[in-house]
């Protein structure tokens, strides 16, 4: 072990973080300075709290301030007088303001000598920093409240464009001592509330101010030898991940010394959070926006995620859920720190359900589920409640030999059935179940719920963040009770709200009836919200973390529409994508001027912006086909399609003007005789995309999709009958150019003046089937660089 591995195991063993414990090792000075500040704040064992900030004071105090006022801040810290970093911020600018006063004082005396500082009152010092202060969340939030309510006027006009730093500063200024990221937290929280989810409008960054005219120049002297664009500087997505986590606080949920020292070595230090999905159906989008937190805290944090099947209901879970969830994880871009599943502690919780007998904390119960939700209705003891310790002993290894049929015993938590919490009122924690488990197959015959599950095997795998959704909140009470009972680690535990889609839904049981009763193509039908039907839609992952970071997280429930999900997936394929022609309902074109044999071939741009991306080969021949949509018989102002004796571009090849149009018996178009200007006189408006007739072009299949359901909250009664007919139009005459013909199943193309579609996997060599992922900002108008 090298000097300075052994420099950081010192300073780990005063509680600094490991990352930090590193930096100050990398520098003679800021180590001992580091050791020195530890050592004078009396620290008699590992405290990473108090380290903290220590290691603030040695990092942002002016190097200029003497010892005597450094040693003291490190004495406050110390002694528990300054405990957050809100107090330690307004200690330092106390220090700051003796020294501004000392510096007065000599150069009113005209004196060359070293700066004096005035020695600090403990009083005055107490009363700056807040010590012994304690400010509840309702005086934050009424600080907040009054200051966003100064400028809400502003704040409706401008919503999420509007800058809170200035606001940030005066909250800061009326509560010095409270931590800067506790205002931030709250600033974010009340203007979600004062004006709701983000939408599109929102995500869009902010309008540019002009540059002047020297600024301009010089930017376009940078850039004349570039065409392409630069690389977009794109904020990291994490940021949006709260650093401050706040909970409802109980007793039961603090943790010894010992417990607190465990976890340490448990854990190697690092912040560990898990994913711990129950594998019995598909994820959704809901469970991308848990990953993205889960994932992102640990990794925001520096520490590990561990992925963890909830398997402890044997007859819903199966494999083919277990490799999806994994592979869905993979997709987005998660890498667990390991891969566990409930089931791997079978043992330690049966031990530990025999500990809880013990302990008085579990009996053996014999009520059936009627009369047991019965009792606890009346707020009643079950009649085995006190039965002796030894028999309750007894029946659960009964239980576990298989001498009782399901439902003829359980395993009961002894809590309180007085309890206004519902969930206390003695909870199940094993039940008997003769199905074989995915993993253990026959080996257990009883399997404990999630209430006795989820907790312990945190506790077991050293979690420090247990994050997961609000519904959950009112069981952090039965959480805590048990790691008390049993003496164990108590993670810390924070609920977010959950992801909630307009036109869409997520649950399992309505969505498996969808899939079963052949409403839509299965669980990765295109319309539905599942990650597997996101990815054969043609979602990017990065564009459904982005979307996860752009809702933000909050404890606060709302409904998001879709637009916003389409935003982040439009933003992120729009310079990512290649451009193609695609007619979905053909129209012929003959271009009279044109010989029979006529063709031209044409290089065509993959991206309008891109050079790098290359480009493609388009012939145009005398015959050519334009959507039906682009042909109207009669014209009027602001269409700039064509119409008889009217001019039109074809995109990337020549004008045409309409001479003549053949219609079918009912008056229908069925041809138009037009002439080309090959030498390009005219510039009219209006550009359409075109495919040239067979050999030059190829048959497809276009699948256009629409919202699953016509309202936009569901409803839990009427919600099959909500469906919506038209979330799925199957184009099947479509025509796509030459070379879109060889794309494979996963490949991505902007249509021109349509939308961005993606190849599926029921493509054949003989045709290709397209899937819309989303539709472009604006479909119809003048040439665009799309």
């Amino acid at each position: 072990m090298d000097d300075e591995e052994l420099k950081v195991g010192v300073l780990v063993g005063y509680g600094v973080d490991p990352k930090a414990a590193k930096a100050a090792s990398s520098s003679e000075k800021t180590y001992e300075a580091t050791l020195s500040g530890l050592k004078e704040a009396g620290f008699t064992g590992p405290d990473p709290a108090k380290s903290a900030l220590v290691y603030s004071i040695v990092t942002k105090l002016p190097g200029s301030v003497p010892p005597a006022q450094r040693n003291y801040l490190y004495h406050a810290v110390g002694d528990g007088r300054i405990a957050s970093n809100g107090q330690l911020d307004a200690a330092m600018d106390f220090v700051g303001k003796l020294k501004e006063a000392s510096q007065a004082v000599k150069t009113n005396a005209n004196m060359q000598v070293k700066e004096v500082y005035q020695e600090i009152d403990d009083d005055a010092f107490d009363k700056y920093c807040g010590v012994g202060i304690t400010v509840t969340d309702e005086e934050i939030d009424k600080v907040v409240d009054g200051i966003l309510h100064s400028k809400i006027g502003e704040i409706k006009e401008r919503r999420y464009q509007f800058k809170t730093g200035p606001l940030l500063q005066q909250a800061r200024e009326q509560m010095r001592f409270v931590d800067g990221k506790i205002f931030l937290h709250k600033f974010d929280e009340q203007m979600a509330e004062i004006l709701g989810p983000k939408t599109e409008a929102d995500l869009k960054p902010p309008k540019k101010v002009k540059q002047k005219k020297e600024k301009a120049k010089a930017a376009k002297k940078a850039t004349e030898n570039s065409k392409e664009p630069g690389p977009a500087t794109e904020a990291d997505p994490l940021d949006s991940i709260p650093s401050v986590l706040e909970a409802r606080e109980l007793d039961s949920a603090k943790n010894s010394p010992d417990l607190v020292e465990k976890q340490k070595v448990g854990s190697g230090g690092k912040i560990v959070c898990r994913f711990p999905p129950e594998p019995n159906g598909y994820l959704h989008i809901g469970h991308a926006k848990a990953m993205f937190l889960d994932f992102g805290y640990a990794k925001k944090n520096g520490g590990d995620c561990i992925l963890r099947f909830d398997d402890t209901n044997p007859e819903a879970e199966d494999v083919e859920y277990i490799n999806a969830i994994i592979e869905m994880v993979e997709w987005l871009g998660h890498k667990p720190a390991r891969i566990t599943f409930s089931s791997d502690y079978f043992k330690e919780l049966y031990e530990l359900g025999r500990e809880c007998i013990r302990r008085d904390k579990a009996y053996v119960c014999h009520q059936t589920p009627k009369e047991a939700s019965s009792y606890r209705e009346e707020k009643k003891d079950s009649p085995w409640r006190d039965r002796p310790i030894e028999e309750s002993l007894r029946l659960f290894e009964d239980m576990k030999k298989g001498k009782f049929g399901e439902g003829e015993a359980t395993l009961r938590l002894k809590i309180d059935m007085t309890n206004a919490n519902p969930v206390m009122r003695d909870p199940i924690a094993y039940r008997i179940k003769f199905s074989p488990h995915p993993r253990t197959g026959n080996q257990w015959c009883i399997y404990p719920s999630y209430d006795f599950t989820h907790c312990l095997v945190d506790s077991l795998e050293w979690v420090t963040h247990s994050l997961c959704t609000l519904e959950f909140e009112i069981r952090r009470d039965s959480y805590y009770w048990l790691l008390e009972a049993l003496d164990m680690y108590r993670p810390f535990v924070w609920e977010f709200s959950r992801l909630t889609l307009e036109n869409t839904i997520v649950s399992k049981r309505k969505l498996l009836k969808l899939v079963k009763g052949g409403h839509v193509r299965g669980w990765d039908d295109p319309r539905l919200p599942t990650l597997v039907a996101l990815r054969r839609r043609g979602f990017p992952p990065k564009a459904v973390n982005r979307f996860c970071a752009s809702i933000g997280v909050s404890r606060a429930d709302s409904v998001v529409g879709m637009h916003s999900v389409e935003w982040a997936v439009r933003s992120e394929l729009d310079s990512t994508v290649p451009r193609a022609k695609a007619v979905l309902r053909p129209l012929k074109v003959t271009i009279t001027n044109f010989e029979e044999d006529h063709t031209e071939v044409l290089q065509v741009p993959n991206h309008p912006q891109k050079e790098s991306m290359g480009k493609h080969d388009q012939v145009l021949s005398k015959h050519v086909f334009i959507d039906q949509t682009d042909f109207r018989m009669e014209d009027e102002k602001g269409y700039y399609g064509l119409a008889p004796e009217k001019t039109a571009m074809l995109r990337h090849a020549y004008p045409i003007t309409v001479k003549e149009v053949l219609t079918d018996d009912e008056g229908v178009p069925e041809e138009l005789l037009v002439v080309a200007d090959t030498a390009k006189s005219t510039k009219p408006k209006g550009v359409l995309h075109w495919v040239s007739a067979a050999p030059f072009s190829a048959p497809a299949e276009v699948r256009l999709y629409d919202r699953l359901f016509k309202s936009a909250e569901v409803s839990d009664d009427t919600w099959l009958e909500d469906l919506n007919p038209e979330s799925e139009r199957i184009v099947s005459s479509a025509l796509v150019e030459k070379f879109v013909a060889n794309a494979n199943v996963g490949d991505m193309f902007q249509f021109e003046r349509v939308g961005f579609f993606v190849c599926d996997k029921d493509s054949t060599d003989e045709k290709k089937v397209f899937n819309l992922t989303v539709s472009l900002r604006d479909s119809y108008g003048g040439e665009r660089k799309t």
